[in-house]
């Protein structure tokens, strides 16, 4: 029979199961992960910030992306690591601190498309309108799209993650390697119709949204490819089209991958490696993904490479 305890504002996070051999190993394999992610993306952001050659609305609006890695894994990661070194017994959270590192690792997770979103409007404008483009994509208009990325994802996080806060909890074992909403309102014995609900119609609004856009935005894209002889146009369009597909494909995939095996408890050992990868993947590949678009920002990889290559 299971034990209750009612409200407690001390959890347990139930983590990896990782065997005293494995332990190290694990925990250098993420805490590599951990640091390229981060050398990477504040490298990149840092280098947009300084560089006038970057200083265009599609480096800026990448910014964001590197930025929502960089608070994500931050909000992950660590916490992760020093947990994998601990025994089950002992990887426990205070509930105010497990609300909030739900809130951000949801908000990371949404930006992410919205982002990705903002992005490819874009591409669209750069290809498809290319006269009107600095007329469009204007500092003002850079800072709107950047305000409702955040915005958006912030109000609907801050909804969701409200309608769990209300529920009173009867258990104290989050079945995920981190705080997450879901794992949040399983600790309740009331009714969650509500948030189910809700939670639903937040993936499907997001999803539909972010794919809905994408699927308009290329289909249009490839269209005015098509229709046009300008092969200097086209190179362009295919150069930053597929950077960014790419980029969305493998956070979309990553995502899909958690919400799927949330539906299926026998692969709980499963659905928390992907939940770690959405973090990982996608932190690390984004900024390698771009910098072979960009040849400013290949220079300060190569040299990030080379610098890491002779301290070994």
């Amino acid at each position: 029979m299971e034990n209750y305890t009612f409200n407690s504002f001390t959890l347990q996070i139930e983590g990896f199961k990782v065997t005293k051999d494995s332990m190290y190993p694990v925990f250098f394999l993420f805490f590599t992960a951990y640091f390229f992610v981060m050398v990477m993306n504040i490298g990149i952001a840092v280098l947009i910030f300084i560089d006038k050659n970057l200083h265009q609305p599609m480096y800026l609006i990448f910014c964001n992306l590197s930025v929502s890695d960089i608070i994500g894994s931050t909000h992950i990661l660590p916490r992760l690591l020093s947990d994998i070194l601990l025994p089950p017994s002992e990887r426990l959270i205070s509930y105010y601190e497990c609300v909030v590192q739900a809130f951000v690792t949801q908000l990371f997770g949404t930006t992410s498309h919205t982002v990705l979103m903002i992005m490819a409007f874009d591409r669209y404008v750069a290809i498809c309108n290319p006269l009107r483009y600095a007329a469009i994509m204007t500092n003002k208009m850079l800072i709107k799209l950047t305000v409702s990325a955040w915005g958006v994802a912030f109000v609907l996080v801050g909804i969701l993650l409200g309608l769990t806060i209300r529920l009173n909890r009867c258990r104290t074992m989050i079945t995920n390697p981190f705080c997450d909403n879901a794992s949040l309102f399983k600790l309740s014995c009331d009714s969650v119709f509500i948030n189910n609900i809700y939670g639903l119609t937040f993936t499907v609004v997001l999803l539909t949204s972010s794919i809905g856009s994408m699927v308009l935005t290329y289909t249009k894209i490839t269209v005015v490819c098509l229709t046009s002889k300008n092969k200097a146009l086209n190179s362009k369009a295919l150069k930053t089209c597929s950077t960014h597909l790419a980029v969305y494909l493998i956070m979309l995939l990553s995502g899909l991958s958690i919400i799927i095996l949330h539906r299926f408890p026998q692969y709980s050992d499963y659905r928390k490696l992907a939940a770690i990868l959405f973090v990982i993947v996608p932190g690390s590949l984004n900024p390698i993904i771009y910098g072979v678009q960009s040849k400013e920002i290949r220079k300060f990889l190569f040299e990030i490479f080379q610098s890491i290559k002779a301290k070994n």
